[in-house]
């Protein structure tokens, strides 16, 4: 029993040599992922990073390529440098920034290769290249720079560069390196994953001195870079430069929508950049220039600005009062006995005549009569009953939240309700006379520019949108566009209570609020003007519309800061890019002869220099002495500091 036992035992310790001897031969002889891990001194591991996909207009022309160029990387501990200052030279550094690069290569690793400099042109590493074989431990890697052929879209496309250590310590999944490049703001960041690509893998074989001996294994582990997609836009990057062009030396934004799809056309936010500055080397310099500007180029307007909406919100109100039965076309309203004031139109109006000619008393009456449907009565339950009511259906239009435009940045804006008023006031402690502003577009409504002209694009509509979006397809267009965007979003308007509205905004631009000259022949424009409330200077001008007034092709917004009367400024550049893109030409030269020399940037106020005050001189009077130095009343005179716009 114990002998049979022995050999059982010996069978066991057998059986797992046996085992193990096994597997030893396979990862020895048969398995190569083994020999490939341990052999890292002579068969080296290369990423293949992927071409970026490139950025295209609606009609396939190229705004955004990638050009090819060269980053120099070093590893620390292979650096033979036999003289610095003639190396700095060559590099056109200082020793200043030799020391600082170096300092930053050796904190990431001293045996790895990390980004010393990039984005060196053709030229410049043609004249460096023969050099380099004096330095040990720099060795060149061909990358590529974005280029903006269009220089023009500089916020809404965003910019491509160094990942940050935030981004690389939040990964989900690791895919970034130190020194990758990715999109940052804009469609650079919204479609990173599409336009990157997929990176590939090279192994290759090298001798000790680091010299190419040749692909490992015939490339049998090696893996191929995929392409990132090209991207094609909805923007008509000809319309896009001309808007550009006007909104020279001022400071908003205009955003174009084409009404049957939500594709946005046109997209500035002024003033802007050319979008190749932070596509180099000199990043960093050149970022720092944008920040301190104090226009602040770097905002995007389009969706980040936040304006009350003035006058142009009046034509969702009488959409608002119409459904609910409170306002009919017919409806006329004098001016008295509301505590705004109108713009001087004759007599009493109906709805058409107060939306050609925006009358401020009629829309605080229909506000009025909408808060509490059609009641006399002034009381809190009906003001809160009204407001909800209002709140839910002028939320439809989008208003006061995200309408998830394909990009990073955009902001909600704010569209009051009861609870706001009731935590500002306290509960049951507001009434209509707290929130009438809100009839004409003012008090605590805040709109962006895209908000505006998707309200446009509604009415346009008769009552339907489909969000605002800048992607067309990737690779062609129509293709992989993100089914949210094919949604129709409803407001719950019936269609026939938007033709009166239509019928008033045409009759502004013929004969209203807009200036005679922006009134073009063959451009069918109907529109609503703006002038918003400004406490640090002069107020903005706004115009929102749409063209031609049946089966329409372009809805739009302009804000011009501080250009007062919406009629004139904003509904100048917004006659003229409707004018351009539906006949592709510019016939109205006066009018644009009138916007171009206009220049509404407000002066720069810079803080008042801080008052110098003199050192304190030791007393040496007595005691005893009233005497004043003189010096101690100089002290106490400060400059005044001069108003804020």
């Amino acid at each position: 029993m114990f002998e049979n036992r022995k050999y059982i035992i010996i069978g066991v310790f057998c059986l797992v040599g046996l085992v193990y001897l096994t597997r030893l031969f396979y990862l020895q002889i048969l398995d190569d992922s083994y020999s490939l891990e341990s052999s890292s001194n002579s068969i080296k591991r290369v990423i293949e990073v992927p071409v970026r996909g490139q950025i295209y207009d609606r009609n396939g022309k190229l705004i955004v390529y990638n050009t090819p160029v060269y980053d120099l990387y070093v590893t620390p501990r292979q650096v033979k440098i036999p003289d610095t200052l003639a190396f700095c030279r060559l590099m056109g550094i200082t020793t200043n920034e030799f020391d600082s690069l170096m300092n930053l290569a050796k904190a990431y690793s001293s045996v790895k290769p990390s980004l010393f400099m990039r984005q060196l042109s053709k030229e410049d590493f043609a004249r460096i290249q023969d050099a380099l074989v004096d330095y040990r431990g720099f060795e060149p890697a061909t990358s590529s720079m974005r280029t903006y052929p269009a220089r023009t879209l500089a916020n809404a496309l965003g910019y491509v560069s160094e990942i940050t250590k935030k981004q690389l310590d939040n990964q989900e999944t690791m895919y970034y390196r130190q020194g990758d490049y990715i999109g940052h703001n804009g469609l650079e960041e919204q479609y990173e994953e599409q336009l990157r690509g997929k990176r590939g893998v090279r192994y290759i074989m090298q001798n000790v001195r680091g010299v190419f001996k040749g692909s490992w294994k015939d490339g049998e582990y090696d893996t191929l870079s995929v392409p990132g997609q090209n991207l094609y836009t909805g923007i008509d990057i000809e319309v896009q430069q001309y808007a550009d062009s006007l909104m020279q030396n001022k400071v908003g934004s205009v955003v174009a929508i084409e009404p049957s799809t939500g594709q946005i056309l046109v997209s500035v936010s002024a003033p802007t950049y050319d979008p190749n500055i932070l596509s180099s080397r000199y990043f960093s310099k050149n970022y720092i220039k944008l920040i301190r500007n104090p226009y602040k180029p770097l905002i995007n307007r389009p969706v980040m600005a936040s304006y009350r909406p003035g006058s142009t919100f009046k034509l969702i109100q009488a959409l608002v009062a119409q459904q609910q039965g409170t306002l009919f076309p017919n409806t006329v309203y004098s001016h008295a006995g509301a505590p705004v004031k109108c713009h001087g139109h004759p007599g009493s109006v109906n709805l058409y005549g107060a939306v050609q000619y925006s009358c401020n008393p009629y829309f605080y009456h229909v506000f009025r009569r909408l808060m509490y449907n059609n009641s006399e009565t002034n009381t809190f339950k009906a003001s809160a009953a009204g407001l909800e009511y209002w709140h839910d259906m002028v939320q439809k239009f989008g208003i006061g939240e995200r309408l998830g435009v394909d990009l990073p940045s955009e902001l909600k804006g704010k569209l009051p309700d009861v609870e706001y008023y009731d935590k500002v006031y306290g509960t049951r402690r507001w009434k209509f006379s707290t929130v009438y502003s809100l009839s004409i577009g003012e008090g605590e409504l805040l709109i962006s520019p895209l908000k505006m002209a998707n309200v446009a694009a509604i009415i346009a509509n008769r009552g339907y949108y489909y969000p605002p979006h800048y992607i067309k397809g990737f690779n062609k267009p129509g293709q992989g566009v993100p089914e949210q965007y094919r949604e129709r979003q409803e407001t719950g308007i019936n269609p026939k209570y938007f033709e009166p509205v239509i019928v008033g905004m045409r009759a502004a631009v013929t004969n209203g609020t807009v200036m005679r000259m922006a009134n073009l022949p063959d451009v069918e424009l109907c529109g609503k003007t703006g002038t918003s409330q400004n406490k640090k200077g002069e107020d903005h001008s706004i115009f929102i519309g749409f063209a031609p007034a049946h089966n329409p092709k372009i809805a739009i917004a302009v804000f011009v800061e501080n250009a007062g009367w919406g009629g004139v400024a904003a509904a100048s550049v917004a006659a003229l890019v409707t004018e351009r893109y539906l006949k592709r030409r510019t016939d109205a030269k006066e009018l644009e002869k009138f916007i171009t020399e206009k220049n509404y940037m407000p002066a720069v106020v810079t803080s008042p220099p801080k008052p110098v005050v003199p050192p304190k001189k030791k007393d040496t009077t007595r005691k005893d002495s009233t005497r004043k130095p003189m010096l101690a009343k100089m002290a106490m005179v400060t400059p005044q500091g001069s108003a804020g716009n």
